[in-house]
C-alpha cells in the first residue's frame, strides 16, 4: 500500500469526491488526470536520448512488490531511452533515512529522480538540491509542499483512483446479484489517494445500485484494528452481504474476523494484490474480488515524463494509470497486468 502523509490540499479532493456527481479521479491540489498511455517518448527522440548519457536513480519510500514492479517499469523504459540507473534506494518509511538517500543520490550526479516523497513539508527541503541543480523530478502519489509543477517537478503520476473504487463496487455488486446490505471500512485520515478510492466505491453503490445499501460504515488508520472493527460490524448487522475494506492489509484482519465468526456468506472486496487475501478468493472463500493498479505502467510513465523533461517537452501535471479487477477466474492475467510478473504458485495451483 502506497501510504504516507499529504498535504492538506488532499481535504479539496476528499471533499470534491464526496459529491455524488463527481466521478473521475483528480491530484492532490484537483488536478485533471491524463491517462498514463498518453505519456510517452516517441522513437524519433530515443536516439538524443542515448547520446546524452543521461542518468537516473530512484528514491523509493520502501520495499515491496509494488515498489519492485514500479521499478521495473521505470527501468526498462530507462534502458530503451539509454538512460543509466545508477542509484535505487528504500527508506523503510523513514523520514530521515529518505533524506539521507536523497544527499546520497545526489553524489551520483543523476539527471533524474524518481521517488515518492514521504512526507511533504520534510521531502520539500530535502528535494530543494535536485531541484537547484536541475534534476528531472517525477513523484508517485505524494508531492512535496509549495512544489509547483513545470518549476520543480515535471508530473504526479499514481493510480486512476475513481476507476479502483468504482470496480470494487462493480465487482461486488457483480457477486451479490446487485442487492444486499453492505458495510464500508474507509481509510480514517486526509489522504487523497486512498479517500478517492474509498468515496469512488461508496458514490457508485449509492448511485448505481438501488437495492444495494451501504448499512454500516468504519473509519481505519490502524490496520492492526480491523478484525475489532469488523466484528463490531458484524456483531450489529449479522445479515451483511458484502463489506468494503480500504487496502489488503486491513482486509486480512476482516477476513480473520469472518473466518473467527464462522461466516462463509459475506463477500470482501479490497483493493491492491495480496497473496493471503488472493488464495482465499481463489479458493472460493469470502473474497469476492481484489482491484489493483497497473503498476509497471506507473513506472514507465515516470520515467517517460522525466525523459521528457530532459528533452525540453512538457508532461501533464497529474497522470493515472489503469486499474484493474482481479478474481478468481483471471487471477494469472490480474497479477501479470498489476505487477509484470508470474502470479505467486499458491494461487495458480
Amino acid at each position: 500500500m502506497k501510504l504516507s502523509k499529504l498535504t492538506a490540499a488532499g481535504a479539496l479532493a476528499t471533499l470534491l469526491m464526496t459529491s455524488a456527481t463527481f466521478a473521475q479521479t483528480i491530484g492532490p491540489n484537483g488536478e485533471t488526470a491524463t491517462p498514463s498511455q498518453e505519456v510517452v517518448v516517441a522513437d524519433s527522440d530515443v536516439q538524443t536520448l542515448k547520446d546524452g548519457g543521461y542518468k537516473a536513480a530512484l528514491v523509493w519510500h520502501d520495499q515491496s512488490d509494488f515498489v519492485n514492479a514500479v521499478t521495473e517499469g521505470a527501468t526498462d523504459e530507462f534502458t530503451r531511452l539509454g538512460i543509466e540507473v545508477v542509484a535505487t534506494t528504500n527508506a523503510g518509511f523513514d523520514t530521515a533515512k529518505q533524506r539521507s538517500d536523497i544527499e546520497t543520490v545526489m553524489t551520483k550526479e543523476p539527471d533524474i529522480i524518481l521517488a515518492l516523497p514521504l512526507d511533504p513539508v520534510a521531502s520539500a527541503a530535502a528535494f530543494k538540491e535536485a531541484v537547484d541543480n536541475d534534476v528531472q523530478l517525477v513523484f508517485l502519489s505524494n508531492v512535496p509542499s509549495g512544489f509547483e509543477h513545470g518549476a520543480q517537478y515535471a508530473s504526479i503520476v499514481t493510480d486512476d483512483l475513481f476507476a479502483m473504487g468504482k470496480q470494487a463496487a462493480d465487482a461486488l455488486a457483480a457477486d451479490l446479484g446487485e442487492t444486499g446490505k453492505v458495510g464500508w471500512i474507509y481509510h480514517d485520515a486526509t489522504y487523497y489517494v486512498t479517500n478517492q478510492r474509498d468515496n469512488a466505491f461508496k458514490s457508485t453503490i449509492e448511485n448505481d445500485y438501488p437495492n444495494m445499501e451501504i448499512v454500516a460504515q468504519a473509519g481505519i488508520s490502524d490496520p492492526a484494528r480491523a478484525e475489532d472493527i469488523a466484528n463490531a460490524m458484524l456483531l450489529k448487522h449479522p445479515d451483511l452481504a458484502g463489506v468494503y475494506v480500504t487496502w489488503a492489509g486491513p482486509a486480512e484482519g476482516v477476513l480473520s474476523a469472518l473466518r473467527a465468526n464462522g461466516n462463509k456468506t459475506t463477500k470482501v472486496v479490497t483493493l491492491d494484490l495480496s497473496e493471503p487475501i488472493a488464495l482465499d478468493m481463489v479458493r472460493g472463500g469470502n473474497v469476492a474480488a481484489i482491484v489493483a493498479d497497473e503498476a509497471y505502467e506507473l513506472g514507465r510513465a515516470m520515467a517517460a515524463s522525466a525523459a521528457r523533461g530532459l528533452l525540453g517537452q512538457d508532461s501533464p501535471a497529474f497522470v493515472v494509470a489503469p486499474a484493474v479487477t482481479v478474481n478468481a477466474d483471471n487471477v494469472s492475467e490480474g497479477w501479470m497486468r498489476s505487477l509484470h510478473r508470474d502470479a505467486p504458485e499458491s494461487l495458480t495451483k
